[in-house]
């Protein structure tokens, strides 16, 4: 029989703060986190201090609330970038960051939404509000609308009435939850199988993005390729469009969807 390692009782007994937050996915007040950790208010505070000392969780000054911190982001990336998915898309976003001279960006569904987890820069430089850990709106931008034109609908439709990317680049907090320009919005994303953003909600940048596809039909990743408007053709069918989604379609059927590879195509 396998011997147990020898671990330490407290870190094991905090953990469980941590998991508490995660399963919310909201940040949290002591009493709240306490609670569903199982321990008292008492208990977990000097557990909440130490995590808070390196980076783990966050405290809002304002709410006094508890959410995630640093470190814990930065490790959950490092858990996505180990990803199969991720993995096989990264070398290829970077041949087509090269291929097409523009910045190209691979993007995960997260906890709070559209997460970007990798991001190649051109050899020219271009203002972009993404980074590494952004996250992005869901309407407002290419990338949040291939997720939310090919994610289920019931998905979408509880991330958008929720306000789940409030604190996305791009936000609208003014915005209806669904309307009929949001239909609109989506249907024109299927249609051409990517999405556009034209100068908004990044003035000046011009955006594609395509969703890519795992053997289960489920979107895994959305690529985004993006560059000034004077010099990114946003044309439906522009050179950038169609390398776009041969970059996509590759990864897809690297991952089991049924997509002809281009190399492929009659």
């Amino acid at each position: 029989m396998k011997r147990e390692s020898r671990g330490i009782q407290s870190i094991e007994v905090g953990g469980e703060l941590l998991r508490a937050l995660a399963r919310c996915g909201e940040p949290m007040m002591l009493r709240d986190l306490a609670r569903e950790a199982g321990m008292t208010p008492a208990k977990a505070h000097p557990y909440l201090a130490s995590f808070s000392r390196i980076g783990l969780i966050e405290q809002d000054e304002t709410t006094g609330r508890y959410e995630i911190g640093a470190l814990a982001l930065e490790l959950g990336l490092i858990s996505l970038r180990r990803q199969s998915a991720v993995r096989i898309a990264t070398p290829r976003i970077a041949a087509l960051a090269d291929s097409i001279n523009h910045a190209v960006s691979l993007s995960v569904w997260g906890t709070h939404g559209a997460t970007v987890v990798r991001l190649e820069e051109p050899s020219h430089p271009v203002h972009i509000a993404m980074r590494v850990g952004s996250v992005v709106a869901l309407l407002e931008t290419a990338t949040g609308r291939a997720f939310a034109a090919f994610m289920p609908p019931n998905a979408i439709r509880t991330a958008l009435e929720s306000g789940l990317d409030r604190l996305g680049v791009g936000y609208n907090p003014k915005r209806p939850p669904a309307d009929a320009k949001t239909a609109e919005i989506l249907a024109e994303v299927r249609k051409h199988g990517l999405a556009r953003a034209l100068g908004d909600p990044l003035p000046g940048v011009n955006a594609f993005s395509a969703p890519v596809f795992d053997h289960s039909g489920h979107v895994a990743l959305v690529i985004t390729a993006m560059g000034p408007e004077g010099t990114f053709d946003a044309r439906w069918d522009s050179p950038i469009a169609a390398a776009l989604r041969d970059c996509a379609g590759e990864i897809s059927w690297q991952l089991g969807h049924g997509t002809v590879r281009a190399t492929e195509r009659p």
